[in-house]
C-alpha cells in the first residue's frame, strides 16, 4: 500500500481563459500548467497520481502520458465531486493530497513538508495556506477559539469580520484517505447542484478530527490561473524562478528581467545569457558559451564555447567552437559541426555543416550536406526547389565556392574543387577541379596539368 498519492483536480473549463484550449493545457513558460503540477507531485514522492479530466480529454492525456492515471468527471459538479471520481484509482493509498491543475507553482518542497507534518501530527486534514491581504476569490482560514482550523469559508460568502482574515485557503490539501472516502459522499450539494471540497474541514473539525495547516513559505505558490492576466502572472513568476536557479548553478545575466527561459531548458556553467534572449522548449546550452544580445534558441543543442549573436537557431544542433550571427538563421534539421562559422544575414536548412567550414556572409544553404573546412563565399545559394521538389547539395571537404555561386541541385561538388565568382553549377565538379561561368564548366587549374 502506497503512503502517500495525489488527485490532479484539472476537470474545469477555464471559460475566463476565453480559448478552445483546455485551461489546464496553457502553457507556463512553455509547458502545460498541468504537466508542471504533475511534476511537484512526482518529485515529492506522491504515487498514484491521478488526474481528474473533463469528457473529450484526449488532448491532456497527450500531454501528460501514461505516468499518470486518470479518472472523469462528466459533469460539472464541483471539487468535492471531481474528486470522488478518482477513488477507485486511490483506494491503496493511506492519504491523499488534492492538487489543482490550474495552480502550476506549487513546489515539490512544499507538498513535501506538507507530507511530513501531517505524518507527523496524524493530521486528518492538513491544508497549504498563504497569507496575504487581496482574498483573490480564495476562501479565509477559520479558526476556533483553540486556534484550530474549524473551516473554510469562501470568498463570497464571507461576512464582515471574515473579511478581515489574511490566511487564505490554496485549495491544496492532504487527507487521510479512509476518512475522506467515508465522508466525501455525505458532503452536501450546494444551491447550485455542486458539492465542494472545502466543506470536508469543517465536517472534519465538527466529528473531532486533528485539521493541521501549513502556511507556504512563498505565497506566489497560490497563484491560480483563472485567465490570461493571472497566466501571465504565473508565466513572470515561473520565469524569475528559473533565471535564479541557472544564476546560483553558473550561469551569467548582465539583465535577468529581459532574459525569457522555459522550464525545460538546460545551461551549462560560465555560460553568458545577453539581454533580451529567448531560449525555449528542449534547448540544452553547454559552458562557456554566449547568447545575444536578442537572440532565440528554440529546442535545440548548443555545444561548449559557442556564440550565437542577434540570430536564431531552432531545431538544430550546433558543436562546440561554433559561432551563428549576427541576424542569421539556423532553421530545424541542421548540423553545425565543429568551429563552424555563420556570420551575417545567413540562413541554413536542414543541411550538416563539416568541422571548419565557414559562411561569413549572404547565403542560403538549403538540404544540403557540406563536408569540413570549406569556404561558402557571399551571395551563395543552394537552388534546392524546382517549384515541386527539393534536391540536396552536396560539397566535399576543403572545397571553394566563389562569391554569388547558384548551386542547381541536385548536384556535387567534389573535393578540394572551387567554383569562379558567379558561376551557375548545374552538372557535378569532379574533386579537384575548377568550374567558371554560366552554366558552370570545367577550367584548368593554374599549375595543374589536366588530366
Amino acid at each position: 500500500m502506497s503512503k502517500y498519492g495525489a488527485v490532479v483536480l484539472a476537470a474545469g473549463k477555464g471559460t475566463r481563459m476565453k480559448s478552445r484550449l483546455p485551461k489546464a493545457l496553457h502553457r507556463v513558460c512553455g509547458r502545460a500548467m498541468v504537466s508542471l503540477v504533475v511534476d511537484a507531485a512526482r518529485s515529492a514522492g506522491l504515487s498514484p497520481t491521478v488526474v481528474v479530466v473533463p469528457p473529450g480529454s484526449g488532448a491532456i492525456e497527450d500531454a501528460l502520458g501514461g505516468e499518470v492515471g486518470y479518472a472523469e468527471q462528466a459533469e460539472p459538479l464541483g471539487t468535492g465531486h471531481a474528486l470522488l471520481q478518482a477513488r477507485r484509482a486511490l483506494e491503496d493509498v493511506e492519504n491523499v493530497f488534492v492538487l489543482m491543475g490550474d495552480m502550476p507553482l506549487v513546489r515539490a518542497e512544499t507538498l513535501g513538508e506538507m507530507e511530513s507534518l501531517h505524518g507527523r501530527l496524524g493530521a486528518c486534514a492538513t491544508i497549504l495556506t498563504v497569507v496575504r491581504a487581496e482574498a483573490k476569490g480564495f476562501g479565509r482560514i477559520v479558526r476556533s477559539s483553540d486556534g484550530r482550523a474549524a473551516a473554510v469559508v469562501e470568498d463570497a460568502d464571507a461576512d464582515g469580520d471574515e473579511r478581515e482574515i489574511s490566511e487564505l485557503n490554496t485549495g491544496i490539501y492532504c487527507f487521510r484517505a479512509g476518512w475522506l472516502w467515508d465522508t466525501l459522499p455525505s458532503v452536501p450539494a450546494s444551491p447550485s447542484g455542486e458539492v465542494y471540497a472545502t466543506d470536508l474541514i469543517a465536517m472534519a473539525s465538527q466529528q473531532g478530527e486533528r485539521v493541521e495547516t501549513l502556511q507556504a513559505r512563498d505565497a506566489d505558490e497560490a497563484i491560480g490561473v483563472n485567465s490570461r492576466v493571472d497566466l501571465a502572472e504565473a508565466d513572470s513568476v515561473m520565469r524569475r524562478r528559473l533565471r535564479v536557479r541557472w544564476m546560483l548553478a553558473g550561469v551569467s545575466m548582465p539583465d535577468p528581467s529581459s532574459v525569457y527561459l522555459d522550464a525545460d531548458v538546460e545551461l551549462g556553467e560560465d555560460t553568458v545569457v545577453l539581454p533580451n534572449t529567448h531560449v525555449s522548449g528542449m534547448s540544452r546550452i553547454g559552458s562557456g558559451c554566449r547568447i545575444g544580445p536578442n537572440s532565440i534558441v528554440s529546442d535545440s543543442e548548443i555545444g561548449d564555447r559557442c556564440e550565437v549573436v542577434a540570430s536564431v537557431v531552432e531545431g538544430s544542433t550546433m558543436d562546440e567552437g561554433g559561432r551563428v550571427g549576427p541576424f542569421s538563421h539556423i532553421r530545424p534539421g541542421s548540423r553545425l559541426g565543429r568551429g563552424v562559422s555563420i556570420g551575417n544575414f545567413a540562413e541554413v536548412k536542414n543541411s550538416r555543416l563539416g568541422g571548419g567550414t565557414k559562411s561569413v556572409h549572404f547565403s542560403f544553404i538549403g538540404d544540403a550536406d557540406i563536408g569540413s573546412d570549406v569556404n561558402i563565399g557571399a551571395g551563395t545559394v543552394t537552388v534546392n526547389y524546382d517549384g515541386r521538389d527539393k534536391y540536396r547539395t552536396t560539397v566535399g571537404d576543403g572545397a571553394f565556392i566563389g562569391c554569388d555561386t547558384m548551386l542547381i541541385a541536385p548536384v556535387t561538388v567534389g573535393e578540394r574543387s572551387d567554383t569562379g565568382a558567379g558561376a551557375v553549377v548545374r552538372d557535378d565538379i569532379p574533386p579537384d577541379s575548377r568550374a567558371v561561368g554560366v552554366p558552370a564548366r570545367l577550367i584548368p587549374r593554374k599549375g595543374r596539368k589536366e588530366e
